[in-house]
Formats: C-alpha cells, sequence, structure tokens
C-alpha cells in the first residue's frame, strides 16, 4: 500500500516540472534577445555635414517647429563614438534637445587612417572643432552657438574656447565629466607612469594607439567590474529590459576607437605627465591656453561616482573660467549614467534643456 509520502511524488514532481518550465520561459526572452542584431543605436535622423579622415560632423533633423535661436553643437570624447548621445528612441539625448526645441549638430569621430598618425592635438582644437563650428553656423545662418563636450571633447572644447572661443561666436560653453587636474586619475596615472610607460616607443612602433589598448586600460579601472556584469545578466535573464540596456550599453563600453599617434603621444606628456593644463603651461599650435579666457555662461557637470574622471580631476575647473555667469553641478552616477539612460533621463537632462533654455534665446 502506499504510504502519504508516496502518494505526493507525482504531485512534486509536475509542481517542480511546472516551476521549471516558467523558470525556462522567463529566461528564454533574455536568451532570445542575445541571438538578435539587437536595437539600432544612433538612429535618430540626421545628414552628414563633413566626412574627413576621422572627423564627422552630423546635424540632426528637427522634431518641432519652433526652435532656439542658438544651436547646440555636441564634442565627443576622442575615445568613443557619439551614439552614446543618441541610443535608442526614448532614451536618446539628442531626441530629447530636439523634442525641447534645439536645432542639435554633433562633432563625431571614426577610427583615424594609418596616415592620421601625425594629428596633434593642434589638428584637433584649432582645425576639426573650429571648421565644425564654422559649418554650424553657415547651416543654420546664426553668429552664435553653444558648445557641449562630453569627457574628453570637453578638454578640446575649452583649449578651443580658451583660443577662439570669443572670437567665433561661443555663446555658451557646457561640459561633462571634464579633467583638469590630471593628476587626480590616479589609476591612468599609475598605468601611464612615465618611469614604466614608454609612450614614445609605442607611437613610433605602431602609428596609431591601438582601440584594444585603451580599452585594456579603462577595463583596469574597475577589474572585476565586467565579471560582476556577467554574473548580474545570467541573474536578470528573465528582465528583457535590462537585457536589452545591458546590450546597449555594453555595446558602446566596448566600442573604443584608436587615436591618432602624434595626438595620443601629446596628451600623455602635456596632460597626464606634466599637467600643464592645470599648472597653466600648456600651449596648442606655440598658443598658451588661459581658461580665464572664457567668459561665456559655463556649466560643468560631473558625477559623484565617475571611475573615470573622479570629481577631484575636475574641481579646479570652476575657479579656472572666467566666466561670471558660471555653475557646477555634482550629479548622483557614473561617468556613462551621468549622460545616458534613466539616470540621466531624470537628472542631468532636465538640467540641461533649463540652462540652455534660458540662454539660447
Amino acid at each position: 500500500m502506499a504510504t502519504a509520502p508516496d502518494l505526493l511524488v507525482p504531485e512534486l514532481l509536475t509542481a517542480a516540472a511546472s516551476e521549471f518550465e516558467r523558470a525556462m520561459q522567463r529566461n528564454l526572452k533574455g536568451l532570445e534577445y542575445f541571438t538578435t542584431a539587437g536595437p539600432q543605436l544612433g538612429a535618430s535622423a540626421k545628414d552628414v555635414l563633413i566626412e574627413r579622415g576621422t572627423m564627422r560632423l552630423y546635424h540632426y533633423r528637427p522634431l518641432v517647429d519652433d526652435v532656439y535661436r542658438v544651436p547646440i553643437l555636441l564634442v565627443m570624447a576622442t575615445t568613443n563614438r557619439g551614439y552614446i548621445f543618441d541610443m535608442v528612441p526614448g532614451q536618446s539625448l539628442v531626441e530629447y534637445l530636439l523634442r525641447a526645441g534645439f536645432d542639435v549638430f554633433m562633432l563625431d569621430w571614426e577610427a583615424p587612417r594609418t596616415d592620421e598618425r601625425t594629428l596633434t592635438l593642434e589638428s584637433y582644437v584649432l582645425d576639426f572643432l573650429p571648421a565644425a563650428v564654422e559649418r554650424v553656423k553657415r547651416e543654420t545662418g546664426e553668429a552664435e552657438l553653444t558648445v557641449v563636450g562630453y569627457c574628453f571633447g570637453g578638454v578640446l572644447s575649452l583649449l578651443w574656447g580658451a583660443l577662439e572661443g570669443e572670437t567665433a561666436g561661443l555663446r555658451n560653453l557646457v561640459t561633462f565629466t571634464t579633467p583638469v587636474d590630471f593628476t587626480a586619475m590616479e589609476m591612468f596615472q599609475s598605468w601611464a607612469d612615465r618611469r614604466f610607460f614608454d609612450v614614445d616607443r609605442l607611437v613610433d612602433t605602431l602609428g596609431n594607439c591601438p582601440g584594444d589598448y585603451l580599452y585594456t586600460a579603462f577595463d583596469m579601472l574597475r577589474p572585476g567590474a565586467r565579471v560582476a556584469q556577467q554574473i548580474r545578466v545570467v541573474d536578470q535573464l528573465h528582465d528583457e529590459a535590462f537585457v536589452r540596456s545591458f546590450r546597449m550599453f555594453d555595446r558602446w563600453a566596448s566600442d573604443i576607437l584608436p587615436l591618432a599617434g602624434e595626438y595620443f603621444r601629446e596628451t600623455v606628456k602635456q596632460l597626464m605627465w606634466d599637467n600643464r593644463l592645470l599648472g597653466g603651461t600648456m600651449a596648442v599650435g606655440g598658443r598658451a591656453i588661459d581658461l580665464a579666457a572664457i567668459r561665456v555662461p559655463f556649466l560643468h557637470v560631473a558625477a559623484l561616482h565617475d571611475h573615470i574622471v573622479p570629481t577631484a580631476a575636475s574641481a579646479p575647473l570652476l575657479g579656472m573660467i572666467g566666466a561670471t555667469d558660471k555653475e557646477e553641478v555634482v550629479m548622483k552616477g557614473g561617468h556613462v549614467s551621468l549622460v545616458a539612460g534613466g539616470n540621466a533621463i531624470k537628472r542631468l537632462w532636465p538640467k540641461l534643456v533649463d540652462w540652455l533654455g534660458q540662454r539660447s534665446v
């Protein structure tokens, strides 16, 4: 005769099988998503205005009829691609700015060609950026524009603003997570230590600094983060939205561009080794850089938990700017979540639109 526990076995097996099937179905969506091409990033409608070597200038098509008089030029960091500003509909800073009534342009980058190894800081600050600025003004018919620089795109914007901003029609300058004290970037200082890092040999041998080398350097800032992310993805496979978001941001973070050789050599020596921007001894194209020459309205936004550009690296910036209308905001988030994703939608984007709206008429 079957005992009571024996009678329960079929029911337990059925319940276990049912629970296993539910768990499989929950995870299948996430697994299926990994087998697809994923969403198209950077898909906001745009026109290519300049396509020259590593340089790209885009003009995004308007989404509203009435726009602010002063256009915006987004300047991307030279190590990364600009689609972080334009991920997917609903998670796109470009789209947000367009819907708020701004005329939006972006200076973006492709991998430098072999023959572009001789590009220098002067090439970016006194050629690419001025060419983009002049094309924006010609395209809009306006004599003024706002420049918004992200990370090292912010450094380039500061250098250009100090040298030519006042005469070139710079109306407002905004920087995100932009370093000026490179000694505060402690992990970067470690791998770029002049006692062990032979930048001349690297550039003379390879020409351009490889993207894989830079990717490894970024990865070493938080060596356990990638493993932790992979574990979390496995744990959250049932959450399709989480998997989609992970794929988008992981793709961007892995899409690191090489850097032109001479440009890399110069930034390592002038900034990482000699910290000349903070020290007031930096020059571009033989012209001395003085950030006090920037007198237009200025906004800097730093991320409280930024592991790439710690807040200490950008802390001196506000005091170096010559403007009377200037502001620094430190927001919760990291280097990437500050500008993209849910955190940015709630914090940075509304602040940026409000600040610019008052200064773009």
